[in-house]
């Protein structure tokens, strides 16, 4: 089901979240300029490979923010049958984890304000978690750090948004959204007027802070603040990934920045 929505002045579409169909298309203030509902598949152990090494890329061979698990992208994610599948487990004593980067135009990074959408679910692995986030190009936390979803995968999700020049504070925490078992689709909005979280096409957050340095998106998928249960595994789902970069039209474009 597709529901057009009038919000500040903007034609907003959104996707029922039992309708798993891709968002493809433009949007008032916003131009698509990325695309994936993995349509090729690739085994475990195998990704990138040759249908995706133009578009993703990912951590690899190095810690995670709690030191115990380790970034293998390449070993735990696969793609089959339009999902892609992050298979968290640990392997001769170390917890494997990802961290999928998209590649927009083939690059890196480089993006100032734009629109982020994921489509998604996960088994409730305990001693895991996800950390989706936007992340200074700079690599300085204090350039900022925008999070939705993060949270425990046998728990709920929020969203979040820390505070320029404070690393680790938070300027915006949700309360507590949803579990992630059924399948959600989370976007975010980032403008120089400040940051706002949509969850299955309803708005569940703002901020006013925002970040006004470039920054990328990465698909962080972590342990959680410890070492899981050696016997703790499970898969995390992406049916679909779309991201737009803000437009002149847009409403806050002419903004300043804080």
């Amino acid at each position: 089901m597709v529901l057009v929505l009038l919000v500040g002045g903007l034609v907003w579409t959104s996707w029922d979240r039992h309708d798993s169909t891709m968002p493809v298309g433009d949007l008032d203030g916003w131009r698509q300029t990325f695309t994936e509902d993995f349509q090729e598949d690739v085994p475990l152990g195998s990704f990138p490979g040759a249908p995706y090494e133009e578009k993703w890329t990912g951590y690899q061979g190095f810690t995670d923010t709690s030191g115990e698990g380790r970034y293998e992208t390449a070993h735990v994610v696969s793609v089959q049958d339009g999902i892609l599948d992050m298979y968290l487990r640990t392997e001769d004593g170390t917890p494997l984890v990802a961290a999928p980067v998209p590649l927009v135009s083939g690059s890196w990074g480089g993006q100032l304000y734009g629109r982020f959408e994921v489509r998604f679910r996960a088994d409730p692995v305990t001693g895991y978690k996800t950390a989706w986030l936007l992340w200074p190009d700079s690599d300085e936390w204090a350039d900022g750090e925008v999070d939705f979803p993060e949270g425990p995968l046998d728990g709920e999700f929020y969203a979040a948004n820390l505070c320029v020049g404070e690393p680790g504070t938070f300027c915006y925490r949700s309360e507590d959204l949803a579990t992630f078992t059924s399948w959600h689709t989370a976007a975010i909005e980032w403008t120089p007027a400040g940051v706002t979280f949509y969850l299955d096409g309803e708005e569940v957050g703002h901020s006013d802070e925002s970040p006004s340095k470039p920054m990328h998106w990465v698909l962080q998928t972590e342990t959680d603040h410890g070492e899981p249960p050696a016997s703790s595994s499970g898969h995390v789902e992406i049916d679909w990934v779309t991201i737009y970069e803000m437009t002149p039209d847009h409403p806050d474009a002419e903004q300043t920045a804080s």
